[in-house]
């Protein structure tokens, strides 16, 4: 008996024009090819294994500094209190005297916003330490604050301890008051002295946070950067070291928190060096396919102009916080956002307004999945749609520990969502099971139009943990996530559909022939109807 196909053959076809009559059936339809297909496939009693990860993959800290998402950046010192970014080192410790300081305000700020992590600047490049630290007098304990029995670094600590906030520090290797730096030896000590102070006094850390940034003309330093790594580690097994070039998480190559429109956490950590001024910015930004390491990107950024609080300076809006979010969060990185405590020790008000706004701007987009509900379908299952394991059912269940998997060898990777209804959507979230290993190279979303066409709506490179694509509004009830390219068979975790009302397509890249760019990704205008940026589809 010979079983016809022919509608197969058109759905893959995106010029072909489906008629009103197939589209009403057009789910049940791909069900029963779906069926049909694995029904001449001889069934197993034993049971799929999973796919196998391909290399390199995360460690177990790696996966968990991902999945925290975003963390709040507090630069502060003697700095906020000169009015100056780089201090000179020559600043008398007694200007430091922030006499309403509240760590709990910081945390709580963090945390009601959705900041689950936090880092503190223990020591910038001026040397002052904001712990009473055993191996110098430029310190907290000369400052007269609290009777010098002030640590800014234990306060901190504890109120993120007591709020179930990850803690983190920054350790300024360059120190400009410092005298013995510039000898290699003794400097290296001095700082591995004062790096176990903060590692074993205050509690679980969860990211140290580590730079090159040195003035031009200063003394000469080599930094024994292995040596500080394998004691990092040792003392703190679960922290996650950042710095140009890792050895877990790398710097994005810019303070502006935006990241490449293609972005791998595959590197190699070789090509980069802590501090370089030849490293190639880009390929921070971007990563890189073939690379040997596993190295996720941070995007740092300041809410204000300046790193250190200036009375002079005011806050960005909600809505340029958003705009960093999709270039960050969005593209397969975690969001550092610096917010600077002000003179007296807190978070200043006009700061507290514009992170609640941008908290309520997340919520609003992302608090309501328009897939959640959907029914989905795909070009194939591993181990056949019998095995729920890997089922396409599995992109609605959050987390990254559940995904659907293709049958292997096929060419085609495709799941088709029915969303049961029309609706308006601008933004498309995916994102990859990486401790499998990131995979996908690129990939496009299509949607049916009125007419029974299937139109290409944005495509997309990498997804990693998390990518985030924005495009103008359309309408629609069925699309098409298909994947054009992958290092393996490809595996989705998550699949979400949202409407964001307030952000403004911003052109920010040239257009091209098929199309504009926004956020790195191509926004195909073949279904764009005047200047309303909305399509219907």
């Amino acid at each position: 008996m010979k079983t016809r196909l022919s509608f197969s053959t058109k759905i893959h076809n995106p010029n072909h024009k489906i008629q009103t009559s197939t589209l009403l059936i057009f789910p049940i339809q791909t069900f029963l090819i779906q069926l049909l297909c694995s029904s001449l496939t001889p069934v197993s009693s034993n049971q799929t294994p999973p796919p196998l990860p391909i290399l390199p993959l995360p460690t177990a800290f790696q996966l968990q500094w991902q999945n925290s998402n975003m963390a709040l950046f507090f630069h502060f010192g003697t700095n906020t209190f000169t009015d100056s970014e780089w201090g000179t080192g020559q600043a008398h410790p007694t200007i430091f005297n922030p006499t309403k300081l509240n760590a709990s305000q910081w945390i709580h700020v963090a945390k009601d916003t959705g900041f689950s992590r936090v880092l503190l600047t223990a020591k910038h490049h001026d040397g002052f330490c904001l712990w009473p630290s055993e191996y110098t007098d430029y310190s907290v304990r000369s400052s007269g604050w609290r009777n010098g029995n002030g640590d800014v670094v234990a306060d901190v600590a504890a109120a993120a301890g007591e709020a179930g906030v990850g803690f983190g520090i920054y350790l300024s290797p360059w120190d400009r008051h410092e005298l013995c730096y510039g000898d290699t030896l003794r400097y290296n000590q001095h700082y591995l002295a004062q790096m176990t102070e903060l590692l074993t006094r205050y509690g679980e850390i969860k990211d140290v946070f580590l730079d090159g940034a040195k003035g031009e003309g200063e003394k000469n330093m080599k930094y024994f950067f292995e040596s500080w790594f394998s004691l990092i580690h040792q003392l703190q097994p679960g922290a996650a070291i950042f710095s140009d070039s890792g050895p877990d998480t790398r710097w994005v190559g810019n303070e502006q928190g935006v990241a490449g429109s293609t972005c791998w956490s595959l590197f190699n950590q070789s090509v980069i060096e802590i501090g370089g001024v030849d490293n190639d910015p880009q390929y921070q930004k971007q990563g890189d396919p073939f690379g040997l390491d596993w190295v996720p990107a941070l995007c740092d950024v300041s809410i204000r102009p300046g790193w250190f609080w200036h009375a002079s300076e005011h806050p960005k809006s909600a809505r340029k916080l958003l705009e960093i979010y999709y270039k960050s969060v969005g593209r397969n990185c975690k969001l550092l956002l610096n917010v600077p405590p002000n003179s007296s020790g807190l978070i200043s008000a006009e700061d507290i307004q514009v992170l609640r706004e941008f908290s309520e701007l997340r919520h609003s987009i992302f608090s309501h999945n328009f897939a959640a509900s959907a029914s989905l379908n795909a070009s194939s299952t591993r181990g056949g749609i019998q095995d729920t394991r890997f089922s396409p059912n599995k992109v609605l269940e959050e987390g990254i520990h559940t995904y659907w998997a293709p049958e292997e060898n096929q060419s085609k990777w495709i799941l088709y969502i029915n969303l049961k209804k029309l609706v308006s959507f601008n933004v498309l979230q995916v994102q990859e099971p990486i401790h499998m290993g990131q995979r996908v190279i690129k990939f496009h979303l299509e949607a049916l139009n009125r007419d029974g066409l299937w139109k290409s709506v944005v495509n997309g490179t990498t997804i990693g943990y998390q990518r985030l694509l924005l495009f103008p509004k359309l309408k629609s009830q069925y699309l098409k996530l298909v994947v054009d390219k992958s290092r393996a068979e490809p595996l989705i975790s998550y699949l979400g559909i949202y409407l964001d009302p307030v952000t403004v397509l911003s052109e920010d890249m040239p257009d091209k022939k098929s199309g504009t760019y926004f956020n790195g990704t191509q926004v195909l205008r073949s279904a764009m109807k005047n200047d309303s940026q909305s399509a219907t589809m």
